[in-house]
């Protein structure tokens, strides 16, 4: 069961958010009051996307807050899933509003008579504005980076939108005070088209993520690389990655010598894994499927018998030769779509070569008439 839960992350990510949620308020207060009166739509327009702003902020709380959790038995990939879903609504929400600035501005373009001149005031007003979203941008955007926070990166790039909005804005109240009326509402379209690529970007992000989109080409190949670097690994194959929240999650079929013992091909897929979460930071959990040869190619050992069954089958084949019932213990290699044996014996069993040589073609005739059996090979303990 992989736990997601981070309680620093959870903390740093609340504390910008309450951070952003206090100074959007301010904000789009300010914005959309001194807007309305001081007869500058742009302004009115990027004050109600500061509004956004907070609606998708308190989203973000609600999403880190859940998103957050350990994980159970009803997620046992832990609920960072929230945080992806909440990502595709702050894209549509953003997508939404732009929509309604782009037709209040061309509303406004369209009507006849002149255009009110913005006062002084929503110039100053911008310009705040300006400062305060580009420092918003640079304090969340310092916080993901350092809890590889994906919700907190789109927020941060929500900020980062929302100053270059405004620098927009600040232009067309210039321009319309210095006598070209119509480019604070040009500015608001500015907005609303900026607005609809971010929330784009946003979304369809999210979206990919939903429908588990790999990891891109350089890091599959980096994780590829981390894999065939293990000692013992002779091959890989279905290498599969995704994401969830923050994190990313990793399947892999390595392919070993089929003879080596359980333990050590246990510890060669420990291994590939502490390799694959070294390389990359993202990585948090790595499933790795040992395969003793090739099964993309080799014939499937699905139904043939397991141990107990095939081994009163194999003592039936050996009835009538002494020896057999010896035998001290069995190897059996499921391979290709057959069993192969080795079956061990007391080394003081028979003496000399000639005549270790003669029993095991004893035994291998015992079971030639057994398709199931591959190959049948004697040791000595």
């Amino acid at each position: 069961m992989l736990d997601t839960s981070d309680p620093a992350r959870y903390r740093a990510s609340r504390r910008v958010t309450l951070v952003s949620l206090a100074i959007n308020t301010l904000l789009a207060a300010g914005q959309v009051v001194i807007g309305i009166f001081g007869h500058s739509q742009a302004l009115v327009a990027d004050g109600i996307h500061t509004l956004s702003d907070i609606a998708t902020d308190l989203l973000v709380l609600f999403a880190i807050k859940h998103g957050a959790k350990a994980a159970d038995a009803e997620h046992p990939y832990g609920h960072g899933r929230i945080e992806t879903a909440i990502t595709v609504v702050l894209g549509a929400a953003l997508i939404a509003v732009a929509s309604g600035i782009a037709i209040n501005a061309g509303i406004r373009l369209r009507q006849p008579g002149p255009l009110p001149l913005p006062d002084i005031l929503t110039l100053w007003v911008a310009a705040v504005t300006i400062l305060a979203k580009e420092g918003l941008y640079r304090y969340t955007v310092h916080a993901a980076d350092r809890y590889q926070s994906n919700l907190l990166r789109a927020n941060a790039w929500h900020h980062r939108s929302d100053a270059i909005s405004s620098v927009i804005v600040f232009v067309g109240i210039v321009g319309s005070r210095a006598g070209y009326p119509y480019l604070d509402a040009l500015a608001a379209l500015g907005v609303a088209m900026m607005i609809t690529q971010i929330g784009w970007h946003l979304g369809w992000s999210a979206i990919k993520e939903l429908i588990d989109t790999a990891l891109s080409k350089e890091e599959v190949a980096k994780i590829r690389d981390a894999i065939l670097g293990v000692q013992g690994v002779k091959a890989l194959h279905m290498l599969r990655t995704r994401r969830t929240g923050g994190h990313a999650l990793v399947d892999v079929h390595i392919l070993v010598d089929s003879k080596i013992s359980v333990s050590e091909g246990h510890y060669i897929s420990e291994t590939v894994r502490l390799h694959i979460c070294e390389v990359l930071d993202s990585v948090s959990d790595v499933m790795v499927h040992i395969d003793p040869e090739d099964d993309e190619l080799a014939m499937p050992t699905l139904g043939l018998p397991l141990r107990q069954e095939f081994l009163g089958e194999l003592n039936r084949n050996l009835v009538g030769i002494e020896e057999a019932t010896q035998i001290k213990k069995a190897s059996l290699h499921y391979l290709n779509g057959q069993i192969h044996v080795v079956l061990y014996l007391p080394v003081d069993i028979v003496q000399g070569e000639t005549q270790r040589a003669l029993l095991l073609q004893r035994f291998r005739d015992a079971v030639q008439d057994n398709p199931q059996v591959g190959s049948l090979d004697l040791c000595y303990l």
